[in-house]
């Protein structure tokens, strides 16, 4: 997340180079999100594009984020296992296939293929990057501020994808959206073929199996309080148009709602990041009360969000998730700083980002809610997921203080390392 604070504040590294490599990443992240047409636009794509309605476009998103799932799977252990820069360059290339791809298909079967292996691809460069930033920086803090600045990253480029997406399909067709989408990720796979060392993985990376590690109760408790809490956040862009067409407001307020939200990241994020993570090498407060505080506040935002009719009102909920998200970012940053072993990295950061997979599928679920129970009855469920996600963080840092986890710079040292 960018704060005012100097470089060498930002991310400690032994190297200029490091830093570097790392603000490469970060900045390619948010590039290849904020060009994410692929995603944004595939429900309009397959619903009006293509003429198959919106019944087929919510099918479309169904199979995205079951290949979501499958893919973060895959792109973790292509991370440990082949390194960060082949797994990066591979999947960048799968993914602009896959754009490619979605601008060709017509028929309902190969729109929903296409969408099942965009699914697979679209996320899947978050393992590599988050393994480069615990490679490239040696302190808990620097490492935490770098990981929580992928995410970041990610809420600032969809904001972008939203707006610029909208411009580019008015202007020339969905079809062009993919094929810019396409490039924007073969211009990744090139930054990180020319940016990232050759490493080829050490023998003790490939011990590290998803059963393995699956078996450390930190990530098992801290990864569904990250579904919970993903269902909160994912609210913002998945339950907020839902009541917004219910009160028949125009896009235009979620529009508004959007902007008030973006623009409260912006503006928040530096302050909380120094009272959350500090300018120094060690973190300032423990992960689970960080990330308890952050599921409810995220609870609270979308609750109020499900009893608003209006677009004030809709605008201040969004604006009340913001330090929810933002707390999320840190706290599961540090987790993956701190936590995650050497060589296990990749797979530690998919299957978190897999919990963001599985919150993307139950907005079928609010919809149905919305119209059986109403308003309240969706808050109710918002509300029961928040604190879900909280009293998970109790068990999570038992699991925590119970674990011997060596520094990540210790345990980096134990395992040797092909040089460049």
């Amino acid at each position: 997340m960018a704060t005012d604070a100097p470089l060498g504040t930002l991310l400690t590294a032994p190297a200029r180079t490091a830093r570097s490599v790392v603000w490469i990443l970060l900045a390619s992240s948010l590039a290849v999100k904020a060009g994410g047409f692929a995603w944004d636009f595939l429900p309009y794509y397959v619903a009006t594009g293509t003429g198959h309605g919106t019944a087929a476009a919510g099918a479309a998103l169904t199979v995205f984020g079951v290949g979501w799932c499958l893919g973060q799977a895959g792109s973790g252990w292509l991370t440990d296992r082949l390194g960060q820069r082949t797994a990066l360059t591979v999947l960048m290339l799968l993914s602009a296939a896959a754009c490619f791809a979605l601008a060709l298909a017509r028929s309902l079967p190969a729109l929903l293929t296409v969408s099942l292996f965009l699914g697979m691809t679209m996320e899947a460069h978050r393992p590599a990057v988050s393994s480069a930033i615990n490679d490239a920086i040696d302190s808990d803090a620097g490492r935490t501020r770098a990981q929580a600045m992928l995410y970041w990253s990610a809420n600032v480029g969809i904001a972008v994808c939203g707006g610029v997406g909208g411009y580019i399909a008015h202007h020339h067709g969905y079809r062009s959206l993919f094929l810019v989408n396409g490039l924007v990720c073969i211009g990744f796979a090139l930054v990180a073929r020319r940016t990232l060392a050759a490493r080829p993985p050490a023998a003790e990376h490939a011990t590290h199996t998803y059963r393995q590690v699956l078996a450390d109760p930190a990530l098992r408790w801290i990864g569904l309080a990250a579904v919970f809490a993903m269902v909160c956040a994912w609210g913002l862009v998945s339950v907020l148009p839902l009541l917004m067409t219910a009160d028949g407001l125009p896009p235009t307020a979620y529009g508004t709602a959007m902007v008030a939200n973006t623009v409260s990241v912006l503006v928040l994020t530096p302050p909380m990041m120094r009272v959350l993570v500090g300018r120094g090498e060690q973190l300032k407060y423990p992960i689970a009360p960080i990330l308890a505080a952050g599921s409810a506040v995220l609870g609270l935002g979308i609750t109020v969000a499900a009893l608003q009719h209006t677009t004030l009102g809709y605008s201040i909920a969004a604006v009340i998730l913001v330090p929810g998200e933002i707390c999320y970012s840190v706290a599961i940053g540090a987790f993956i700083s701190t936590a995650a072993p050497a060589g296990a990295t990749g797979r530690y950061q998919a299957i978190l980002s897999a919990a963001g997979a599985i919150a993307s599928l139950p907005p079928l679920g609010i919809a149905l809610a919305l119209d059986a129970g109403g308003r309240v009855l969706v808050a109710v469920i918002l509300a029961a997921c928040a604190l879900i996600a909280v009293l998970a963080c109790r068990p999570l840092a038992r699991a925590l203080r119970s674990t011997h986890r060596p520094a990540q710079a210790e345990a980096r040292a134990l395992v040797p390392q092909e040089a460049p």
